[in-house]
């Protein structure tokens, strides 16, 4: 779905004047791989960055569900049934879910909730994901919502695991569940294993929402 001029606006308002330049792919020798991340497969965190207001009213919300417990596995171990379940997961979610924005749905610019009426934008699609996998015993330790640059040079919402084998990305935009470094997207930054407090990943300030789609 396309952005309302007024909701681009916003995504952007943190970010003008403190984009950080992006080397060069080429001289880098890389495709998909830019500052801040690892080719084997594993994101770096590059400090603090302010968390989505959204995720913020969310966590307020939903405590349990922004409540981490650091005696949990940081990564999971990525074997047959792990697999099966993370991809059965979102498979379902993505299947179950029709697309809306938030001002359509609610009235607002952003509202990160759980879309149990069946309607949601990215951000609802992966709260879902996550919680279906954590009653499913994943550790929310292991799982990251995470903000990313789209194609489009929009902002846009998936959610990471963390695994023995890289952070792979669950999307509502496909099926296909691949390394973070097999997407189009540009890495901003992800919840941490703090309450509400997310961590950058060293591209770009932080939309202060997420896109519609």
């Amino acid at each position: 779905m396309l952005l309302t001029m007024s909701k681009r606006a916003t995504i952007f308002a943190l970010a003008i004047g403190t984009f950080i330049a992006l080397p060069s792919l080429a001289d880098a020798g890389q495709t998909t791989q830019t500052a801040g991340v690892q080719a084997a497969g594993v994101t770096i965190e590059q400090g603090s960055a302010r968390p989505i207001a959204g995720w913020v009213d969310f966590c307020q919300r939903y405590p349990q569900e922004c409540t981490v417990d650091t005696a949990e596995p940081a990564i999971i171990t990525l074997d047959r049934d792990n697999w099966a379940l993370i991809n059965e997961v979102n498979r379902t979610v993505n299947a179950e879910i029709q697309p809306m924005t938030d001002m359509e749905n609610y009235g607002v610019p952003d509202y990160w909730t759980f879309p149990y009426a069946g309607y949601g934008d990215c951000e609802d699609y992966q709260l879902l994901k996550r919680k279906r996998l954590a009653d499913a015993g994943v550790p929310r330790r292991a799982m990251r919502m995470t903000v990313v640059i789209d194609e489009q040079g929009e902002g846009h919402a998936v959610l990471m695991i963390r695994t023995d084998r890289g952070d792979f990305i669950l999307d509502n935009v496909t099926d296909d569940i691949v390394s973070w470094h097999e997407t189009p997207y540009v890495y901003v930054s992800r919840e941490s294993q703090h309450a509400t407090a997310w961590t950058s990943l060293g591209h770009t300030a932080a939309p202060t929402i997420t896109a519609t789609r």
